[in-house]
């Protein structure tokens, strides 16, 4: 029996964000896809691919992740979410929750808790 690739999605408008989680999920036998923007993201067709969601809040100019989060979940997406921030705003925080994530993790966060959230979201 093959053992099925755990897609993590990561949606980060920060190339450097988006690069160094990446290759730290990578080296722990993930596959990743990386996108800077959730529009790229829905244009890609990927998300039937992922078994988990990695977004950024806050993406800058266009859809923001709790934006794309309730997109995917009026879809009937069940894929676990997990959201990253660099706010500690509670207003944000509460709406991340609401939205249905599994976690919310503020930036910058320890690799350990990212790995440890995403074993978690996919238990």
């Amino acid at each position: 029996m093959t053992k099925l690739a755990k897609v993590v999605v990561v949606v980060d408008d920060n190339a450097g964000i988006l690069k160094s989680v990446a290759r730290f999920l990578i080296v722990h036998g993930f596959e990743v896809r990386m996108f800077n923007s959730a529009e790229a993201l829905i244009d890609s067709g990927d998300v039937e691919a992922a078994t988990c969601l990695l977004l950024d809040i806050n993406l800058g100019t266009g859809m923001s992740g709790i934006d794309l989060q309730r997109l995917l979940a009026e879809s009937g997406s069940k894929c676990p979410v997990i959201f990253m921030t660099a706010t500690d705003d509670n207003t944000t925080l509460n709406k991340a929750v609401a939205a249905g994530c599994v976690a919310c993790l503020q930036k910058p966060f320890e690799p350990k808790l990212l790995l440890d959230t995403i074993k978690n979201a996919l238990a």
